[in-house]
């Protein structure tokens, strides 16, 4: 068995619990032992996963990889953490806030000989399939992508674009490279209200 640790229980990190605690029948997650997760907040046990602390995580000979599920910012020092002990890392989407850190992460986790894995599960799944079955083959001539969501705090999840990046490689996955013309921000605070608005052109324009 291969032991492994959650760190983080939002939304994705509760997903990754239950996951490893029930595993689909001959799929590989029955050879992951989950040995706990790490959170700041105490919880005690969490679908009879227990809470573990990160010291724990990083010392434990029994834990061989962590499953990082927190806010944008943190994602890069916690990675680092874990590498350092010799761990093999799986993080959300996206790895860290700038390309730089991001290679140097890749190139630590070469040099210890360890799997870094940015998973982005939405692309696994088959709403994306379908539609990128529809679009193969054609000439994107124009197109829009809208999404909503609450005010995300800009402290832990980053700039704006970080909020969004995950969308935005939908595109870059569906028509290739892309180049920024235009981005535009508007901000009322009063109604707690944001819009980021940006223009790509592909590279055959």
């Amino acid at each position: 068995m291969f032991g492994t640790v959650v760190v983080g229980v939002g939304i994705a990190g509760l997903a990754r619990i239950r996951d490893l605690m029930n595993p689909m029948p001959s799929s590989p997650s029955e050879h992951l032992k989950l040995f706990g997760f790490v959170s700041r907040r105490s919880f005690g046990n969490v679908n009879e996963a227990k809470q573990i602390s990160l010291e724990d995580a990083l010392r434990s000979k029994e834990i061989h990889a962590a499953f990082i599920s927190t806010e944008n910012r943190s994602h890069e020092e916690t990675i680092r953490m874990f590498l350092e002990a010799g761990k093999h890392v799986l993080v959300e989407y996206p790895m860290a806030l700038s390309a730089k850190a991001a290679h140097e992460l890749w190139e630590m986790a070469e040099q210890r000989d360890k799997v870094l894995h940015v998973e982005h599960i939405e692309l696994l799944t088959e709403e994306y399939k379908q539609l990128k079955k529809e679009v193969a083959g054609k000439d994107l001539v124009k197109g829009t992508l809208h999404f909503t969501g609450h005010v995300l705090d800009e402290n832990k999840t980053g700039f704006p674009a970080f909020s969004g990046i995950a969308r935005l490689t939908w595109l870059i996955d569906l028509f290739g490279d892309l180049t920024v013309t235009s981005a535009t921000r508007e901000k009322q605070k009063d109604k707690n209200y944001s819009r980021m608005t940006v223009h790509f052109q592909t590279a055959n324009k």
